[in-house]
């Protein structure tokens, strides 16, 4: 028989003095640790309404005391301590107290008493400790659990714990992120410590000692004559209380959801504010308030004297909302958020119009509760805790609710000016405009270009010509979106339901996209509906399916003794990120790298080729229908030399991603460093071998090979550039491929039977017919084409050159075009072929045809090249990392490698 030893900790006899949601907390996990709490020493119910500790304690049947106060006029209350005394105590814990105890009291139990102050004390000693963390500008914050003694926060520490003070945390960001999760499972901590006579009583110092008094409106005013950090943190300080303040036209104004404002100044209403050295300005996003040294903020949200709460974007229009007329079905909803309320505030006997909510005695962990009643009570209406601040009268709250309702709430509808055309047996509707921060807009200057139809050469449409200022406009609202957006608060699931939509929308709207993409780029419809299209779709589910599986890990390390380390990373977000990507997908392109960015919670600025612009911009307009928030994707048609040149050096970008020419991405890569060493990924050129030896299934060889250089009229990154064909069946393979290359068809993609259109703008199809030109001076014979076929647009016939040796120009360069180059080589040199392969500055994929799994395992070995194709050819997977080596660039898109383009990883340590 196996005896089973369980190891009981030692336990204590606890009261607990204080009162709150944090103390509640605290009562619990105490409990669950197997604590006996014999006592809650509480203050008493605030017009009929109990103490959250309270109400957990009388319900899981431990005494509850409410005592207004325990002493008068410096005397400790005699039947107070006598009843605190009955309950025998070991351990008095004070997690959040507002009332004075007795040292009596304090010094009472067996073990002392201890308490929870938000500080990482001596600093910020007093009541006001969170405020005062971040009204002074501390860049770390935290809590200490120290032991009472007969001083104001002075006695010794029995545990601290510490976090970053981020740039925008307000004194609820503080408190929900960090001072409350860590401080219940510290106070939890500090009482087993104590159980198990291990709790350190480390004396404070007085060398680093502060004391702040409480923080009150009346000495909360904003003082003017400061820099933006320092009004920023006065105004975070204060948020929610006691509120930062100001006079604007003869009235207090506080205001509420401060954040640095570091890209440029929008444009907005002047707005004279008293004591303010230059007036503050009234944009889309909020108000605009000035530094003394030049610097600005942005101030989210303003509440009047009366305490009615507004966005500042909208003061000079606060008093236009008219009041609605409510429908028999919002008369109901109307009734059943009353009965809410009254739940909630069950000291008022009646909720009236001119009820207010906080008047009447809610907590902010009432508007959780309101928000989530609603939505589980009206038919899973969705309201933002802000709603309720901004509505706190009853009558108010109502007509919000019913605006939400109506969808008046919500932003204003997309206006698009599209271009229409009845093609393809459908109508197609173009956007055509810059997208920027959520709407289509004009070129800053009005500028625009011709998007020419490579059919037939015929203007399809005019695309505005992005600025430098357009450029810049969307940057700020791609980083206004990540900073202070709807975005950057999203959870990663509901970031990921987002990419799902937009995913549905692109597959319900593929044939028009796919029609779209053959009218702008050339694409064969068919191969755009399936390739294109549905790629496009596919990339992203699959990262949709990443957002909320992004993780880091935890790292054993050397402990210092004798305490002990945790160490983990987290994989965040990098912020703006900038995209520009080539003409050959244009669609697919960007589903490759904007998926992986957005799942990562990136921003982006994308730029599609100019010759290219249109199925990106419809998919500007599909992303608003899925529900992304304005300001995460912007679309920015134009040129390379300005448009492209300004993101590559922009200060605000964090990451730009390359899919073009080695040439371009140099300049880029240079430009990235120059400008504040941004991270880069670039797809550039290739060069890619396909060896095909004489053991291969020749039938399917001649099938594949043809797609490795013809796929998508050769616009084909990954296109086999050089084929090396085995001497014994060289003139057979040449002789099949032109057999079936004369049974192709060419013509208009729209044609279902259409193998081959055009090529994708004039001037690529002029330095086409060059290559081959540069080809057959070299002495590389010309078997097939070479010629542009004699129709409107710009269609080139496939194109077939042999004997092409390895000095030639056709040997090195990328036609990125429909040229078959085949060279041979002597029957089983192996290495020998591989040599030549490799002998190139390119390294983006590669292939081998042979029947002999050794031989393809070796080659596929040695090939220098980011893919190796073995027995097929252009098999891309969503789940499979792309990218190449070598002077074809680094990085990677698809697969959950490209996650990591676009994350960074910070590496977190912390002491216990």
């Amino acid at each position: 028989m196996k005896l089973k030893y369980v190891y009981f900790k030692n336990k204590l006899k606890v009261a607990l003095i204080g009162q709150s949601l944090f103390g509640q907390e605290v009562y619990s996990h105490l409990c669950k640790e197997g604590h006996r709490v014999v006592g809650v020493f509480t203050v008493p119910d605030k017009d009929g309404k109990a103490d959250p500790l309270a109400l957990a304690a009388e319900k899981n049947g431990t005494p509850v005391f409410k005592f207004p106060r325990w002493r008068v006029k410096g005397k400790t209350i005699k039947e107070v301590v006598e009843a605190y005394r009955s309950v025998g105590a070991e351990l008095n814990v004070l997690p959040f107290c507002t009332q004075f105890i007795p040292m009596d009291v304090i010094d009472s139990p067996k073990h002392g008493s201890i308490i929870y102050h938000p500080s990482i004390l001596p600093r910020h000693r007093g009541a006001s400790a969170i405020n005062w963390t971040l009204i002074m500008g501390d860049k770390k914050a935290g809590f200490s659990v120290f032991w009472a003694d007969d001083g104001l926060d002075t006695g010794p520490i029995l545990l601290q714990r510490s976090c970053d003070v981020e740039p925008n945390d307000t004194v609820d960001a503080l408190y929900n992120r960090f001072l409350f999760p860590e401080g219940i499972k510290a106070m939890v901590e500090a009482v087993q410590l104590i159980a198990d006579g291990k709790a350190a009583r480390m004396p404070q110092s007085e060398e680093a000692a502060t004391y702040e008094g409480i923080q009150k409106k009346e000495n909360a005013e904003i003082s003017w004559d400061q820099s933006a950090e320092a009004l920023h943190n006065w105004i975070r300080g204060h948020d929610k209380v006691p509120g930062a303040w100001t006079e604007i036209n003869g009235q207090v104004v506080t205001f509420y959801g401060s954040s640095l404002l570091n890209s440029s100044i929008p444009p907005g209403e002047p707005l004279e504010i008293k004591g303010a050295r230059k007036p503050g300005l009234v944009t889309k996003s909020g108000l605009v308030l000035f530094g003394n040294d030049g610097k600005a903020l942005m101030v989210r949200n303003l509440q009047f004297e009366d305490g009615k709460m507004i966005p500042a974007s909208q003061y000079f229009s606060a008093g236009e909302t008219s009041v609605v007329e409510l429908t028999a079905e919002e008369v109901k909803v109307a009734e059943t958020i009353k009965v809410i309320w009254a739940g909630i505030l069950s000291n008022v006997p009646i909720i009236e119009d001119s009820t207010d909510f906080f008047k009447s005695g809610a907590s902010s962990m009432d508007v959780v509760r309101l928000v989530e009643e609603i939505r589980q009570k009206c038919g899973g209406l969705q309201l933002q805790n802000e709603d309720v601040y901004m509505a706190t009268k009853f009558e108010d709250f109502i007509q919000k609710v019913v605006r939400k309702l109506r969808g008046e709430d919500q932003e204003a509808e997309l206006v698009v000016d599209y271009v229409s055309k009845e093609v393809n047996e459908m109508t197609v509707k173009m956007p055509h405009q810059c997208f920027i921060n959520g709407r289509f807009t004009d070129a800053d200057d009005g500028k625009t270009y011709d998007t020419i139809n490579p059919t037939d050469g015929s203007t399809i449409c005019k695309v505005s010509y992005a600025s430098l200022v357009d450029v810049d406009k969307a940057v700020a609202a791609a980083k206004d979106a990540f900073e202070n957006g709807e975005w950057g608060r999203m959870n990663a699931r509901e970031r990921g339901i987002l990419m799902y939509r937009l995913a549905d929308l692109l597959e319900e709207n593929q044939e028009e996209l796919a029609t779209i993409e053959a009218l702008d780029s050339g694409a064969v419809y068919t191969l755009a509906l399936k390739t294109h299209i549905g790629m496009s779709v596919q990339t992203f589910r699959y990262f949709a399916g990443w957002c909320d599986k992004i993780q880091g890990t935890t790292i054993p390390i050397n402990q210092a003794r004798p305490n002990r380390n945790l160490t983990f990373t987290r994989k965040e977000p990098l912020g703006v990120c900038a995209i520009i990507i080539p003409w050959n997908y244009p669609l697919m392109m960007l589903a490759w790298k904007s998926a992986a960015c957005l799942a990562a919670g990136n921003t982006l600025v994308l730029k599609p080729a100019q010759v290219t612009p249109l199925t990106a911009l419809k998919f500007a307009e599909l992303s608003v229908k899925a529900g992304f928030p304005k300001g995460v994707i912007n679309i920015i048609p134009g040129s390379g030399g300005i448009a492209g040149q300004r993101l590559s050096e922009h200060p605000d970008i964090r990451k730009l991603g390359f899919t073009g020419s080695t040439l371009i991405g140099k300049q880029i890569m240079k430009s990235c460093a120059m400008s504040n060493l941004k991270k880069v990924s670039l797809e550039l050129g290739g060069k890619s071998p396909l060896i095909i030896f004489s053991d291969c299934e020749l039938d399917k060889a001649v099938r594949m090979g043809m797609g490795a250089v013809f796929f998508n009229k050769g616009e084909n990154c990954i296109a086999a550039g050089r084929l090396f064909v085995e001497e014994s069946i060289h003139d057979e393979f040449v002789t099949r491929v032109v057999e079936e290359i004369k049974k192709m068809k060419i013509g208009d993609p729209l044609d279902r039977s259409t193998d081959h259109g055009p090529q994708n703008h004039k001037a690529h199809l002029e330095k086409l017919l060059q290559y081959c030109e540069a080809g057959v001076k070299e002495g590389a014979t010309l078997v097939y084409g070479g010629r542009q076929v004699q129709r409107p647009g710009f269609f080139m016939e496939p194109t077939v050159f042999t004997d092409v040796e390895d000095h030639m120009y056709l040997a090195k360069e990328e036609s990125f075009g429909p040229i078959m180059v085949i060279s041979k080589f002597q029957n089983g040199d192996i290495d020998g072929v591989l040599q030549r392969a490799n002998n190139t500055e390119y390294g983006l994929a590669s292939g081998v045809f042979t029947r002999d799994i050794n031989k393809a395992m070796y080659v596929s070995e040695k090939l220098d090249a980011g893919t190796v194709f073995i027995n097929t050819y252009n098999k891309t997977d969503v789940a499979a990392p792309f990218g190449g080596v070598k002077q074809s660039g680094f990085g990677k898109d698809l697969g959950e490698e490209a996650l990591n383009e676009y994350l960074k990883t910070k590496t977190v340590t912390l002491e216990y």
